[in-house]
């Protein structure tokens, strides 16, 4: 059982970087290639130190992968770095995915977009191919559009999958959505003799006809995986409370969660997607694990105590004492609680308390200048002209300036 998440790791600083097409010269795009290839490798190390052993790759890392505008070839440009990423996958037990965008549409009626998206699966399987990683490592496709005629369209991408490569054929699965249900998923997939992925938040979104049990579907689907498919994958979302139906929540709600999980009968590869993507990922991994290593849940403790603080001094305090190294660990008790807490709005005084204790990280190294300025914004923020945010955006850029990577590897920055 491995449990991953999508493309963005919160809790390691910097980010993929993109081109835009009137600035994709080649030397450019080599250089945003070169950099996002050294992002992942970043990412790799990350999730393999934080026990994470299954990572969706942005399809953004090659950028304008499929477009003729890069006529780079970055695959052989970078063979090297793409092989080293490659072992670092085998190395350590990893399993990658890659998951096209909404304009992928491989059951279009319009044949400019059906060509552009064929280009765009060989682009990614290509990158995948590049990695020397084998068919486990998958490209997850939605079947596309309905176009008012569902049986037709089910058949135009059943006619232009044959229209694939080997190599992308090899490795595509496909889920169901708000257009498609698991049923015409999996009738499709038995079709065409590739893996259907249940979608188990788009499944209660929309879930197939019959009074079938999402644990029956997971069966059938399942019937799809061949062994060079490799472990079954499922995803897996929740409802983000006061939006619209279907919104994937900012985090991942544990109990639930463990309830569902609970109730399956063999261990599946589970993508969460969700909004604070690594975050969620450890709380399950973490909480699932009796065995996990004390130090890794009290290192996430010390990034989250700062935003507790601000929301809630008694879950502060309830949390610190769990952190107790005489008494036992329990990492779903410490996860539930730091739920609730962070279901609290911050609080002005917990909110300025917490702030004063990040201050205490510079009161001894700021300039006068800097201390006075402190000291004009408490009384700012007191007076209430002066916001919450722009409190911690001052504390940002000096725990930037002073080097504070305690500071700067905590939640306190990143999360709201």
């Amino acid at each position: 059982m491995a449990i991953g998440y999508a493309c963005i790791s919160l809790g390691l600083p910097g980010r993929m970087k993109g081109c835009i097409l009137k600035n994709a010269t080649p030397e450019r795009l080599d250089q945003v290639i070169a950099a996002n290839l050294e992002t992942l490798s970043r990412m790799l190390d990350y999730n393999t130190d934080k026990g994470v052993s299954l990572f969706r790759i942005s399809s953004d890392i090659i950028p304008l992968g499929s477009h003729p505008a890069n006529l780079n070839q970055w695959w052989l440009d970078h063979s090297e770095e793409l092989q080293h990423l490659g072992d670092k996958i085998a190395q350590h037990g990893l399993r990658v995915s890659m998951h096209p965008g909404q304009y992928t549409v491989l059951n279009a009626i319009d044949g400019d977009i059906v060509d552009r998206s064929i280009a765009d699966l060989e682009y990614h399987a290509r990158f995948l191919d590049s990695l020397g990683v084998d068919a486990r490592h998958k490209i997850i496709l939605h079947v596309g559009g309905r176009y008012h005629d569902a049986v037709a369209a089910l058949d135009r991408f059943a006619r232009n999958f044959k229209r694939l490569p080997a190599a992308v054929q090899a490795r595509l699965v496909i889920e169901n959505d708000e257009k498609f249900h698991i049923a015409a998923v999996l009738e499709l997939a038995r079709t065409l003799q590739i893996p259907a992925v249940l979608d188990v938040f788009h499944h209660q979104c929309y879930p197939a006809p019959g009074d079938h049990h999402v644990l029956d579907w997971l069966a059938q689907c399942r019937l799809t995986w061949k062994p060079s498919d490799g472990v079954q994958k499922i995803h897996y979302s929740q409802q983000e409370p006061g939006l619209r139906p279907g919104a994937h929540s900012r985090t991942i709600q544990l109990q639930p969660f463990l309830d569902f999980y609970q109730q399956l009968p063999q261990p599946l590869d589970i993508m969460l997607e969700v909004k604070d993507k690594d975050l969620s990922a450890l709380k399950v991994i973490y909480s699932l694990d009796p065995q996990i290593p004390r130090r890794w849940v009290e290192t996430e403790w010390a990034r989250y105590k700062y935003l507790v603080m601000e929301r809630s001094h008694r879950h502060y305090q309830a949390i610190g004492k769990t952190m107790n190294p005489s008494l036992p660990l329990d990492a779903t008790r410490f996860y539930l609680m730091l739920e609730e807490a962070l279901g609290h709005d911050p609080q002005p005084g917990q909110a300025w308390n917490a702030a004063q204790h990040v201050w205490g990280y510079f009161k001894d190294v700021a300039g006068e200048k800097e201390k006075l300025r402190w000291q004009d914004m408490a009384v700012g923020y007191q007076r209430g002209e002066v916001g919450r945010a722009q409190l911690k955006s001052y504390l940002k850029k000096l725990a930037h300036k002073y080097g504070r990577d305690y500071l700067l590897d905590s939640y306190y920055f990143l999360l709201d």
